[in-house]
């Protein structure tokens, strides 16, 4: 899940960028003034007008577009005149569903081969982080795959401890839906044996009922904070990834826009972003998307969140979304199901699926945040979670709020048509291999075969007229906007079109960020966020769609990447 780079790499990306800005003073095209757009194929997601071939910006603002000769009428003798050379140009991508801090952080100091079957062989990693970081007070790691541990011939706790019984060492699970930890960080979390499963997460016990060393979802991030909240520069870290490695990642890849997917308030997330965009370093639109604690008591909650609140569209950063767990993940039983699990991993009283937060508890936080301006961004896998996401948006939504359901991966055909009536955007993910169809029924053994027929139905929700948004979860999943488009469109019975794919990435994805009057499309009077690719999507295959690349992408008129 998370990329690393090291400060070295960090300090060569700090130079490089000094080199590029010094070098942009003389020759970029891009600085305020007036710039004429000329022989591009550019693809406007105006259905008014979709094709032009010119373009005109003053001052990061498109003026005029379409034919040259129409164009350069509105020029004048001071613009530049920028020859796209046939090149693509596309609106700027929106990604609104992604973890960009976590994914660009130094927090965690070693990641595992997820690939890997036999949890003994992680432990010379994980030792040679113990013995690389003496000075850390906890060891925290990321890369491992449940059910490896879950068939481990002994309990997880004992091979960490094998390393170490006096240093905390917290493991990370590849989706962030569980955690491994050691002896020590169980005795730093207070859970032993008289401990009770948190809201939205299980505690692991063995057959004497001590903690066997994996906590699920939610009681794994309780100790992930814990850990977090030890590294004396963690803020640092946060930042330093941001600027040196994750905004410059999002505008390789043409993506211009993004929502935070997860902002750990208390983790003083908001506050890197703000510190960010302060020194004029944001290099893209954010909207931050403030984690619901599943924990925390309602009332002193919505009372915090109300006070982060910030919306101006004139400025690059905006707080006003909300993110919430509606339930897990269908891999460890974890998603809300109408249905019993055909496996039961737990011992619980109900087998199927969590809530992190309940129908109830969603209306509430809606009622109390939605007249404010805060929209939600719920994470549903699970077709229970999905109907109840949906149940609390139309018991307390008003026509005010533009709410979403993300990954959206079962979705039960009475479900289907109510999108599009409670105008809730779906937010999916098909970048990952496993929501390719020939995945889809290695989940037979979890869940009845039937339900695995149509995971991420993007074609039945789209064909019921829903607003269908795809966006990456980076860095659950890849980065490539691309890969997404191309999984799109052929991932035959729920495929969409290329043009909707497109549309789901810009016009529509700008209405979840409440900035399709501001950019989206290339139209006049629209900011001039817009990139240039490699090939026309049109005139390829869908299967070459992927190995598109981004030549440059411009934010306000303002280049913030050249290849």
């Amino acid at each position: 899940m998370l990329i690393r780079y090291t400060k070295l790499v960090a300090l060569f990306l700090v130079w490089g960028l000094m080199a590029c800005k010094s070098d942009d003073a003389k020759t970029n095209p891009t600085q305020p003034g007036e710039q004429l757009y000329i022989n591009g194929k550019i693809y406007t997601v105006n259905p008014a007008m979709e094709w032009a071939d010119a373009m005109l910006v003053k001052d990061g603002v498109i003026v005029s577009i379409g034919t040259r000769f129409n164009v350069e009428q509105h020029a004048t003798d001071e613009a530049e005149i920028i020859n796209l050379k046939n090149s693509m140009v596309l609106p700027g991508i929106h990604d609104v569903h992604m973890h960009p801090l976590e994914a660009s952080s130094e927090n965690f100091l070693f990641t595992l081969n997820v690939d890997e079957t036999n949890p003994e062989n992680y432990k010379s990693a994980i030792r040679k982080a113990v013995n690389q970081n003496t000075t850390q007070k906890w060891i925290l790691g990321w890369g491992f795959e449940l059910h490896a541990l879950l068939d481990a011939n002994r309990e997880p706790v004992e091979i960490l401890d094998e390393i170490s019984t006096t240093k905390p060492i917290v493991v990370m699970e590849q989706t962030s839906h569980a955690v491994w930890v050691n002896s020590k960080a169980l005795e730093m979390a207070g859970i032993d044996n008289n401990s009770t499963n948190p809201t939205g997460g299980i505690i692991m016990k063995d057959d004497q009922g001590d903690p066997n060393g994996l906590l699920i979802d939610n009681a794994g991030n309780l100790v992930i904070d814990l850990a977090i909240g030890a590294i004396p520069n963690s803020e640092q870290n946060d930042y330093e990834g941001l600027v040196y490695f994750g905004l410059p990642e999002l505008a390789k890849h043409g993506i211009t826009s993004i929502c935070d997917a997860r902002t750990y308030w208390k983790r003083n997330h908001h506050e890197t972003w703000k510190k960010v965009e302060s020194n004029g370093l944001l290099t893209a639109r954010v909207n931050l998307g403030l984690w619901l604690y599943p924990t925390e008591d309602d009332d002193a909650q919505i009372n915090a969140i109300k006070a982060m609140y910030s919306f101006d569209s004139s400025r690059l950063l905006r707080i006003n979304q909300i993110k919430l767990y509606a339930d897990g993940i269908v891999s460890n039983t974890t998603s809300a199901m109408k249905s019993d699990f055909l496996v039961d991993l737990f011992n619980l009283p109900t087998n199927n699926g969590l809530n992190y937060v309940t129908q109830n508890r969603i209306s509430k936080y809606i009622s109390a945040l939605e007249p404010l301006g805060f929209d939600f961004h719920i994470h549903t896998i699970g077709d229970r979670g999905v109907n109840e996401a949906l149940n609390a948006i139309e018991q307390s939504g008003t026509a005010q709020g533009r709410h979403r359901l993300t990954h959206v991966e079962y979705v039960s055909s009475s479900d289907i048509q109510r999108f599009a009536q409670l105008n809730v955007t779906a937010d999916a993910q098909v970048v990952g291999d496993f929501a390719q169809p020939h995945h889809w029924h290695e989940n037979d053994a979890l869940v009845n075969a039937s339900l695995n027929d149509a995971i991420i139905p993007i074609k039945d929700l789209v064909d019921a007229n829903a607003r269908v948004t795809l966006s990456s979860d980076w860095d659950v999943s890849d980065l490539n906007p691309f890969i997404g488009m191309q999984n799109a469109v052929t991932r035959s019975p729920q495929n969409i079109s290329l043009k909707e794919a497109i549309e789901s990435y810009t016009i529509l994805a700008a209405y979840v960020m409440r900035q399709e009057n501001l950019v989206g499309s290339l139209e006049v009077g629209k900011e001039a966020d817009f990139i240039v690719l490699d090939q026309n999507l049109f005139d390829i295959t869908p299967n070459q769609i992927g190995e598109t690349r981004v030549l440059e992408t411009y934010l306000k008129g303002r280049r913030t990447y050249k290849r």
